[in-house]
């Protein structure tokens, strides 16, 4: 508790969400004298028997407040804070005017009761096990089936909303296997640890920097930030000049109970980025089997076998005719490589392959095989055509006559060929499943470019 007391740090969450505050206007005149300071920090008894609820009021005229509580600060005239464990706790209070900084005496305040409810949150398990526990947490170098490196780029404005709104706007993922530079692999031994055993404290074991630190921890589970105080999240040294501010409201990408992911602001030079640093638990890193190495087994359907007729009999359907439309909606296409695709969704390739143009063309374009005469047609965004095509059973090839599958002016991955293969299929399934239809092939990297079709 000697720490706790002497260390302002507790657990504060703000009731209000600083996305829901407007931005004040202030007028800022003369730097007033200190004895003109005026300010009120409330205990509110009556939300919290123990004290554990505090507002603070700024009562200064023509001033910017600036309130700082340890682990956190504020400019608001008036906020509330909450502190969840009991002790001693020091509240500063400082005003900015035009012409500088006065800081007020520093107020002592006594909170007598635990109240474990601020930290209920989820995301407060996940970092520190809950409360009377702590979790250990290093950086991933890669080799745990998570992260490929310790550290990604990403857009400078990124937020939790943007990563889990598939909004993301990653510039690059090193993975450290390809640049050791990045940081030492001494670091893997290096630690940071969040605990919530009387207090939200924090220690770091730093090789590289030669540190090991003790500190407070503030996570702002609405805001998804977090503050730390008298310690730093673990980081590459080299990385350390490059950005200002290394404490106040990092920005949290990614946190469950084995993965967690915070962004720093990079300020030098090299231009506005955020540093996402990559950390898994220790007691997943210290655990984790690597699956059995070898050759990687293809795709389920890739390469698939057909008896006597039964291709034909698959993209004609049941009853000798059958639509088929690009999955737009799922996963449109893929890049099959060795046997493996890669995408989950069109998300996933927007928009180097999969892009507007595509989207626009694919939700109003089918194509109908018929058995009898060997017929098709093809409705392209609302253009009908039609003729025949034929199949090649020995290879699972089907070639439109005079035509192509689906075209696409606006992008390179538009289909160059009149015969495409049946890369992926699952006889029996095709309703549910679909049909993978390559249409360009790289031989010296086995790869295949893929459209997916789904039963009309």
């Amino acid at each position: 508790m000697k720490l706790l007391r002497n260390v302002l740090g507790v657990l504060i969450v703000s009731l209000l969400a600083l996305s829901a505050c407007k931005k004040d206007t202030y007028s800022l005149g003369d730097l007033p004298a200190k004895a003109d300071l005026k300010f009120e920090i409330i205990q509110d008894k009556s939300v919290d028997a123990g004290g554990n609820t505090i507002i603070l009021i700024n009562k200064t005229p023509g001033i910017v407040p600036i309130w700082d509580y340890g682990t956190g600060k504020s400019n608001r005239e008036r906020d509330t804070i909450h502190i969840a464990f009991q002790g001693n706790y020091t509240i500063k209070f400082a005003a900015m005017a035009g012409a500088g900084i006065v800081e007020a005496d520093p107020v002592n305040i006594s909170v007598t009761q635990d109240n474990l409810n601020y930290v209920s949150d989820p995301m407060w398990f996940d970092l520190t096990g809950g409360p009377g526990k702590e979790k250990t947490w290093v950086l991933d170098l890669g080799g745990h089936g998570i992260f490929d490196g310790p550290v990604y780029y990403y857009a400078p404005a990124m937020t939790w909303v943007n990563f889990h709104n598939d909004t993301a706007d990653q510039w690059w993922a090193p993975a450290w296997k390809d640049n050791t530079w990045i940081i030492p692999e001494a670091d893997k031994a290096s630690t940071m640890t969040f605990s919530l055993i009387g207090g939200p404290y924090m220690k770091t074991h730093k090789v590289t920097e030669g540190v090991n630190e003790s500190g407070t921890f503030f996570l702002n589970a609405d805001g998804k930030t977090l503050t730390t105080s008298g310690a730093t999240i673990l980081r590459s040294k080299d990385f350390i000049a490059n950005a200002a501010n290394w404490n106040t409201n990092l920005v949290i990408l990614t946190l469950t109970e084995n993965q967690l992911q915070v962004g720093v602001r990079r300020t030098n030079s090299e231009g506005d980025c955020l540093y996402v640093w990559n950390f898994i638990s220790k007691t997943y890193a210290d655990g984790y089997v690597p699956p059995p190495s070898g050759p990687k087994l293809p795709d389920e359907g890739y390469a698939p076998q057909f008896g006597a007729g039964e291709l034909l009999t698959m993209i004609t359907g049941p009853t000798g005719f059958q639509s088929w439309q690009l999955d737009a909606a799922g996963n449109p296409i893929d890049w099959i490589g060795a046997g493996n695709g890669w995408t989950a969704d069109a998300k996933s390739s927007w928009d180097w392959g999969w892009n507007q143009a595509w989207d626009d063309i694919a939700r109003n374009s089918w194509i109908r095989f018929e058995k009898n005469g060997m017929k098709y047609f093809r409705n392209q965004n609302g253009a009908l055509s039609s003729g025949t095509f034929s199949v090649n059973e020995a290879t699972n090839e089907v070639t439109l006559i005079n035509n192509k599958l689906i075209e696409n002016t606006a992008s390179s991955l538009s289909p160059a060929s009149s015969t495409f293969k049946v890369v992926k299929a699952f006889p029996g399934e095709a309703a549910s499943r679909g049909i993978w239809f390559g249409t360009a092939y790289v031989a010296e990297k086995d790869e295949w470019f893929v459209f997916h079709y789904t039963m009309q």
